[in-house]
């Protein structure tokens, strides 16, 4: 199925922890082909998740059961997603022959770039999860008392210097700690606070813009990972020191690893610990990432994990964007032809590489698995 699934321009998208991890991970589990070695990756991700978090673990269990994970079993989520991750690929790897390590790079949002990791072969899965398990108590009982909300603007881009500043304020005042989780786009980004510091930021949005930015808040309870949240509980330090002696950590990423720490591909033979170590609290720079995608005129992106959601739906709506965007210019429409000429587009502006956008073809390894038997016969669509 090789041919069906090229790498050499690809990216691999690893997902990060959601309200729902389980995706199609039982298809997987019961498929009579795929089954063993998910069920094998699933046993020995809870064995580690049992050592670590010192009471009984059965993600086989709760695969066959369809059982979705819940922010009382954080840990678990931790072990599941990625565990999941590295088994889709290893499925791809061994029954289709495709050798993802040629893909031109990895991402990975929030958790999924510990797998990324591991797919480059920085760490070992028993190994990489290790850490995030042994914060995973301390950051579930923060997320009890942490809101999330998104702020938007459907005009001007907003400023990340003003953001912080109010958020800085708004600490200041000694009621609660606030601070940006992620920048999605140059107009949206995730924030996170303790108490009711979410709501008071709707009393500052004029400080940010003067007009058309919005704050709406999201009903779940999140783990305030990538925040300053997470120095309450000394997390960022902890992990630090348990870093030291992480087995691995000595050689560079392949694919490389695009991070979301930094925007850029940071990682080198030596200083995946540092960069860790930054991964705890520093914001993900979403917008970085995919803006550096676009420039490197990527083709394909393959969403790994149980129910890819936020990396897809990014994607999504800028391409919606853009789609929308030409329509209303002849301008547009001929920058937008030009694009699709690689000999060409390399003469245009950075910028441009935003019409890239709609032409991205996007797979989820999950489904493409299902969908594509080992022996080379195709499932129908209206079986599954």
């Amino acid at each position: 199925m090789s041919d069906e699934l090229q790498l050499s321009n690809g990216v691999l998208a690893f997902r990060g922890y959601n309200v729902t991890n389980m995706g199609r991970s039982r298809e997987l589990l019961q498929h009579d082909v795929y089954g063993p070695l998910v069920q094998q990756a699933l046993k020995e991700a809870s064995e580690v998740c049992e050592s670590v978090v010192e009471r009984k673990v059965d993600l086989v269990g709760r695969v066959e059961r369809g059982e979705d994970t819940t922010l009382e079993v954080y840990d678990e989520a931790i072990a599941l997603i990625v565990s999941m991750e590295i088994a889709q690929l290893k499925l791809l790897s061994e029954f289709h022959g495709i050798d993802y390590s040629q893909a031109r790079v990895s991402i990975g949002f929030s958790l999924g770039e510990i797998s990324a990791l591991v797919a480059g072969g920085v760490y070992e899965t028993s190994d990489a999860i290790r850490i995030p398990l042994a914060m995973a108590a301390d950051c579930a009982d923060l997320a009890k008392n942490v809101s999330m909300g998104v702020l938007f603007s459907r005009g001007d881009s907003i400023s990340s210097d003003r953001v912080r500043e109010v958020c800085l304020h708004l600490n200041a005042e000694g009621r609660g700690v606030i601070g940006v989780s992620a920048w999605l786009s140059p107009n949206s980004l995730l924030v996170m606070g303790t108490e009711d510091t979410v709501k008071r930021l709707k009393a500052h949005l004029s400080e940010i813009l003067p007009h058309r930015i919005y704050l709406r808040m999201n009903e779940h309870r999140w783990p305030p990972l990538h925040t300053p949240i997470v120095w309450q509980r000394n997390i960022t330090d902890r992990a630090s020191v348990m870093l030291h002696t992480l087995p691995g950590g000595f050689t560079e990423p392949n694919p490389p690893v695009l991070s979301m720490v930094t925007g850029e591909k940071s990682y080198h033979q030596f200083n995946s610990r540092e960069i860790i170590s930054q991964w705890i609290d520093h914001p993900q720079q979403l917008w970085n990432v995919v803006d550096e995608l676009l420039k490197m005129g990527v083709d394909t992106i393959v969403h790994i994990g149980p129910e890819p959601n936020i990396l897809p739906a990014t994607f999504e709506r800028l391409a919606a964007n853009v789609e929308a965007q030409t329509r209303g210019s002849r301008r547009m429409r001929a920058l937008s032809a030009v694009i699709r000429r690689p000999w060409l587009q390399s003469l245009l502006p950075n910028r441009a590489g935003l019409l890239r956008a709609p032409l991205i073809k996007h797979v989820v390894l999950e489904d493409w698995l299902l969908e594509n038997r080992p022996d080379g016969k195709k499932v129908d669509q209206g079986s599954k």
